[in-house]
């Protein structure tokens, strides 16, 4: 006769709970369960452990540095400020322009550089396309997430107009080395803002069709409606920043609350959630910032290449980078939310010390406090809607 088998060890030891159902008695158990790091909607090496009671979440856990990437220590172990570029390039690879500008504002402003005006225009122009760029990869991905296919085709096939502009620009589609300290590697080529016009104008009626496809579908709004609800006080409590931190109806922008560059010159509005088909700071809010977010985008664009102005964009590019000994912290916004850099520099010239301060990382903290509670088929929704990108987790 045949033994009865051992428990699974993946089994918690832990008194038996009594759960009736229609006058029966049902014992339950809960279970640690793996989703990733090989898991395709994890959006890249990420393994959440999982402790579920059946059905229903009880507790999930990140585990990060499957990607790890060593940035900070690479950083300091370069022989000059420039070189790192490449590397801050490799942190969020689908925002790398806004990478390197966060990176170059830093050092620019421990040497006190002031960038000519054009530099400051084409920055914003190149910022903002990459957002957009960004978020139609979280958007596209996250249809995928919710089961729908058609909406990632859409999403890619405007992002490569983007990845066009940016490839006749400095030759490249993905990792760029175009945002250097004091300027920019080259100057916007002959066409580039004429193509960039036509982008505006061709991409401002896609969204519409974007929201007819998926964001205003019936099914995808039962999946993320009420789902994953991030409350305004933790989202604080969390310093999470970005489209998390918005999505849950807070107005914070830092190109409007800590301004840098040009972005004073621009009309544009700051969007939240409101909660209109769900809960404020639901997965579905989260998502319609990003989707609004692309269209105050388009306005910052088009509004920056009617006024760009004529100058040198190379003129203000040091031969020499040696800041003053000292420390710094600098903030930009990115498709993420807050990338910060605190430098320390000695006065020779590369780092003492420098520590990146990553949105992703931040936001993926709070998946925990919005994940119990939630059905295992909701945990794909919920971490699709934080946006996370591993290079710049694991870092």
């Amino acid at each position: 006769m045949d033994q009865p088998k051992a428990l699974p060890t993946n089994y918690v030891t832990q008194p038996d709970k009594i759960a009736t159902s229609k006058g029966k008695t049902v014992r339950t158990e809960e279970m640690i369960i793996n989703m990733g790091p090989q898991h395709p909607s994890t959006h890249g090496v990420l393994r959440l452990e999982i402790i579920v009671d059946g059905e229903i979440i009880v507790d999930a856990i990140p585990h990060i540095g499957y990607l790890h990437r060593c940035f900070e220590k690479h950083a300091e172990h370069m022989t000059n400020y420039q070189q790192v570029i490449p590397y801050a390039d490799r942190m969020d690879y689908v925002a790398s322009m806004n990478n390197d500008w966060a990176f170059a504002l830093a050092i620019e402003r421990m040497m006190k550089i002031e960038v000519p005006e054009r530099v400051e225009y084409i920055r914003v122009i190149m910022a903002e396309l990459q957002r957009i760029a960004s978020h139609l990869v979280a958007l596209g991905t996250y249809g995928i997430d919710a089961g729908a296919f058609t909406p990632f085709l859409y999403c890619f096939r405007d992002r490569e107009e983007i990845l066009d502009l940016f490839e006749m620009t400095c030759g490249a589609r993905l990792l760029y080395n175009y945002i250097w300290v004091g300027g920019v590697s080259h100057d916007l080529p002959q066409g580039f803002i004429e193509q960039a016009k036509e982008f505006c104008t061709y991409f401002k009626p896609k969204i519409k069709e974007f929201n007819d496809l998926l964001t205003y579908n019936e099914i995808f709004i039962k999946r993320t409606a009420h789902v994953g609800v991030l409350p305004r006080d933790v989202a604080i409590n969390y310093a999470c920043s970005g489209p998390m931190l918005r999505g849950s109806g807070v107005h914070w922008d830092l190109r409007r609350d800590d301004p840098y560059s040009v972005y004073h010159k621009f009309e544009w509005e700051v969007q939240t959630g409101k909660g209109e088909v769900g809960t404020v700071g639901d997965c579905w809010d989260r998502h319609i910032v990003r989707v609004r977010e692309m269209e105050q985008s388009v306005k910052i664009i088009e509004q920056a290449l009617a006024s760009i102005p004529e100058g040198n964009v190379q003129s203000a590019i040091p031969k020499r980078i040696r800041p003053e000994p000292g420390d710094i912290y600098v903030r930009t916004e990115t498709p993420r939310g807050e990338l910060g850099f605190y430098v320390i520099s000695d006065g020779s010239g590369s780092f003492y010390r420098v520590k990146a301060r990553g949105p992703a990382f931040v936001n993926l903290s709070v998946l925990p406090e919005i994940s119990r509670g939630a059905m295992i088929a909701d945990l794909t929704l919920i971490v699709g809607s934080v946006d996370i990108v591993l290079g710049e987790v694991d870092r």
